[in-house]
């Protein structure tokens, strides 16, 4: 997401209510993450297909599916995003544009391929009872969507913001037409309009690389060498995708709260509803997020670096460092106030939602706490991306890291104590990471003029 304050200060520079309300609905469609998209697109399918797909329970198989080629595709392709963006921002920096389109065909290359030997190996074993129309269609969306992720991160790095909302508008308008019109002919039809919609996005993503930044090499491999490589923004990625899903695929595969929905693909109904329903209470939080640390922040931050580097006063540097630090805090405050916000609406709104969607108010104390955990997940975000503009590396592998493991611990923990802790695990993993990198945050501002001149 760095760079997107640029954006966003065109917006706020027009001083108006419009300019303000703009820069906030941006934010919060490119903040809440194309995943929300993805789902939400998915489940307007579902609900407008239960009355012409029978038996019903086909709706749930595509629902199932779908979810897993997200979830999948995320972790498999976690390790090549971050440094991959990285790559191209650094062959920007040496004014190398016609690397761009070369690389991003080169990786895709890699990606398409070893996504396509790991998805026929499984559709091979694990899936080898199910109809072969099946496993073709779930074997070419798990390659698309790796193709997807990294061109989305790479068109992000590019300050493409407004291409990536409109080819997900256009992508997921296609799956939901496409599966509506095949819905005649049950899980396949449906799978086959999502696969023909994300084929579209993916060619709709290479083709606007490809337009801006022409090459006349169509295929090279400079981000394997290895001094393209970050093995530190590689673990970083694949740690945090698996730390994200983790509590997920533990409750989709322990017995007592899990169904076999097809083939070896499980699900857990009384976890998933509730905690697709808190993810959309994050997207205000995700506006504040992108808007104030993106542009207060952003702006201290290269006031600040360009001081040191032009050999600016002491007195200015010390004054442009406070700024900063005031900044990051009055963000986190923010954010901390809008989710608030969140959490009392879906405190209040909350049995009436799920009525009106079908569901059990049995759901309801897990859905409580799942919004609370996926608010304190924002400040998390918010906290990684100000040590990403500090070069903290090891600071966020080691802040992943923390979240992985108590993640995993704490919903073991809460699987064996019981339906009424069910939640409270990836809540918990997410405030201690939150703590602890609060704490760290404190001591390397505190040390931030030492620290960067010491480095110079």
């Amino acid at each position: 997401m760095a760079g997107i304050g640029f954006e966003l200060r065109k917006l706020l520079r027009k001083d108006n209510l419009l300019g303000i309300l703009q820069a906030y609905a941006y934010a919060g469609v490119i903040g809440s993450g194309p995943w929300v998209l993805s789902i939400v697109g998915i489940l307007i399918v579902g609900m407008l297909s239960h009355a012409v797909v029978v038996p019903n329970f086909l709706v749930t198989q595509f629902q199932v599916s779908v979810t897993y080629l997200i979830s999948a595709s995320l972790i498999f392709t976690g390790a090549l995003q971050l440094a991959f963006t990285r790559f191209v921002s650094d062959r920007l920096f040496e004014h190398k544009d016609t690397l761009v389109f070369s690389n991003l065909n080169g990786i895709l290359l890699v990606t398409l391929m070893a996504a396509g030997a790991v998805g026929m190996l499984l559709a091979l074993t694990l899936f080898s009872g199910l109809a072969v129309v099946y496993r073709v269609l779930m074997l070419a969306g798990f390659a698309l969507m790796c193709g997807i992720w990294i061109a989305t991160i790479l068109l992000s790095g590019l300050k493409m913001y407004r291409q990536i909302v409109a080819l997900y508008a256009v992508g997921y308008g296609i799956v939901v037409a496409s599966a509506l019109l095949a819905r005649p002919w049950g899980l396949n039809g449906l799978l086959a309009g999502f696969v023909f919609g994300q084929f579209v996005m993916l060619v709709g993503m290479w083709m606007l690389t490809a337009w801006d930044f022409r090459s006349p090499q169509l295929v090279s491999f400079e981000f394997a060498r290895r001094e393209s490589r970050y093995p530190s923004l590689m673990w970083i990625g694949l740690l945090y995708n698996v730390g994200v899903w983790a509590d997920k695929f533990m409750f989709w595969f322990f017995p007592d709260t899990s169904d076999v929905i097809i083939g070896p693909l499980r699900a857990s109904v009384i976890y998933d509803l509730p905690v697709f329903m808190a993810y959309l209470f994050i997207i205000p939080g995700m506006a504040v997020f992108l808007v104030r640390i993106e542009t207060d922040f952003v702006e201290y931050y290269d006031r600040f670096y360009e001081a040191v580097r032009s050999g600016g006063s002491l007195e200015y540097i010390e004054t442009m460092r406070d700024e900063m630090l005031y900044a990051i805090r009055q963000g986190l405050l923010e954010i901390a106030k809008i989710q608030t916000i969140a959490v009392l609406v879906a405190l209040v709104a909350g049995p009436a939602a799920l009525r009106a969607l079908g569901i059990s108010e049995l759901y309801l104390s897990l859905f409580y706490i799942q919004t609370v955990g996926a608010s304190l997940q924002v400040g998390l975000l918010a906290l990684l991306n100000v040590f990403f503009y500090l070069d903290q590396r090891r600071i966020i592998l080691w802040l992943c890291g923390v979240f992985l493991v108590s993640n995993l611990a704490l919903t073991a923990l809460t699987l064996r104590l019981g339906a009424p802790y069910y939640g409270y695990g990836y809540a918990l993993a997410t405030l201690i990471a939150l703590a602890a990198g609060l704490v760290m945050l404190d001591r390397r501002l505190d040390r931030l003029e030492y620290e960067t001149f010491m480095l110079q």
